[in-house]
């Protein structure tokens, strides 16, 4: 297959959906951990109850069910909400379908998760706001049984065969316990490249303000072990395909070489997923055929198979920026929050892409994080440490912040939709220097017994 037709499919699917000018909406996904109370493996009977009652409760069609009949998502087809389990059992889901208005999406959201806290409560179970499940090693950590997360989990445990460019971290089943909040924003071709550049100069910022993944096995990630646990297992197998981008992406074309250069590592066929060594997308279009295994019920079995350029639509990156084929950028480096502060993420990014030359500007000329050497990237693998360089003024790191916050807050207000109050929590968190992780390590030291913080974190109102 020739360079033009690959480059062509890849124009079609992620920049072509950026080019027709819309009113900018915005989609939510809030992933949260499920925990007994007990401190016992989550019942999945129960979590299957739930599902069953929220379905009747919201009338929402079934979508998908796992092999033994289980369902796994559920959709609400007028406004685009679902109810999903990510990976395991273990976490639930709420995604929200597009909207422009917070209000709308913060009061769906409200109605769904007071419904299941209620029906959750009565069988000593909770969802809570933690980027890591705090009860993850007693939990029955075992995938959903169906072709994807299979095929998934089956990937990242093969990582013992690999050589990674940094080192592998051995939590191969991360995603049954690490939970995120994730925005989705339309976007159009002529800001795509600045929204990307810009939003990634900030994301030391954002690991600040909403780490919130803490697992004390990791002393050495201390706040947001999140990063680590993506970059550090197969998914970071190309440093191309997670994280920053590492280069300068001057043209639409340099981010079309740019995913020429990002690994595929899974297609379908006949219903069936098929996993192969990760190659880089110009590579696997390159060759005629390729080799890979499938699960044929009992076992790994090898096939042969010829690429297709609708193969394109199995190539998963997980960019802290990322492009999707909706025509939107997916803020993806954000752990759960405190439900309280569900909207605080979308708050945060919708008023600053209104601001975004203002912001751009800022970033610039700032010389309390920049100037010194570091990048974007060193900065926030420091900071999800929870460590402060040495160089860094914490007083003008905190105006810094404070600057950033009154531009979204502009930005919010621009919109006339009177959204400004989801940002009240990030100005709490920047004048006390915290964030929801440093908020939790605190309270662990004092003493607070963890079902406290479990229901502190679950708290909605």
């Amino acid at each position: 297959m020739n360079k033009a037709a690959v480059r062509n499919a890849l124009y079609d699917r992620y920049i072509a959906p950026t080019t027709n000018k819309r009113e900018r909406s915005i989609g939510i996904e809030i992933e949260m951990p499920i925990v007994h109370m007990d401190a016992r493996p989550v019942d999945f009977s129960v979590v299957h109850r739930l599902t069953s009652a929220f379905a009747n409760r919201f009338h929402m069609k079934t979508l998908a069910r796992d092999d033994d009949g289980h369902v796994s998502l559920l959709e609400d087809l007028q406004h685009g909400d679902s109810l999903s389990y990510d990976c395991s059992y273990n976490t639930l889901e709420l995604s929200l379908g597009k909207e422009s208005d917070l209000f709308v999406l913060n009061e769906r959201f409200v109605t769904y998760y007071r419904f299941i806290s209620r029906f959750l409560r009565s069988f000593c179970h909770s969802l809570t706001g933690m980027g890591v499940n705090p009860y993850r090693n007693r939990n029955d950590n075992t995938p959903i049984s169906n072709e994807r997360y299979r095929m998934l989990f089956h990937f990242l445990g093969l990582y013992k065969y690999y050589r990674h460019p940094d080192f592998f971290h051995p939590y191969s089943n991360f995603g049954m316990f690490s939970c995120a909040s994730q925005v989705q924003i339309d976007l159009h071709d002529s800001e795509l490249l600045e929204i990307i550049q810009t939003f990634e100069k900030l994301e030391p910022i954002k690991a600040l303000l909403f780490s919130n993944s803490v697992m004390p096995e990791e002393e050495g990630n201390a706040i947001c072990v999140r990063d680590m646990l993506w970059e550090n297992s197969m998914h970071g197998l190309n440093p191309k395909n997670i994280g920053f981008y590492r280069q300068n992406l001057a043209s639409i074309e340099d981010l079309l070489d740019y995913m020429q250069q990002e690994s595929m590592y899974c297609v379908m066929r006949n219903g069936t997923y098929i996993n192969f060594t990760p190659v880089p997308v110009s590579d696997y279009f390159s060759g005629s055929d390729r080799i890979g295994e499938f699960w044929n019920g009992s076992a790994y079995q090898k096939m042969v198979f010829t690429p297709k350029i609708e193969d394109l639509q199995y190539l998963r990156t997980f960019k802290l920026e990322d492009l999707t084929y909706r025509g939107t950028v997916e803020f993806r480096s954000c752990c759960c929050q405190p439900i309280k502060d569900n909207m605080t993420v979308a708050a945060f990014h919708i008023g600053l892409i209104e601001r975004l030359p203002e912001l751009k500007e800022l970033l610039a000329r700032d010389r309390v994080l920049y100037g010194h050497g570091q990048d974007a990237e060193a900065l926030r693998k420091v900071f999800c440490k929870g460590i402060m360089p040495d160089f860094i003024d914490r007083n003008q790191l905190r105006d810094l912040i404070l600057s950033i916050l009154d531009l979204a807050q502009i930005g919010l207000e621009r919109r006339g939709k009177k959204e400004t109050v989801f940002l009240e929590p990030l100005y709490d968190r920047a004048d006390r220097g915290t964030n929801p992780a440093t908020d939790y390590l605190c309270a662990l030291s004092d003493g607070i017994p963890m079902d406290a913080l479990i229901r502190r974190y679950a708290e909605i109102d």
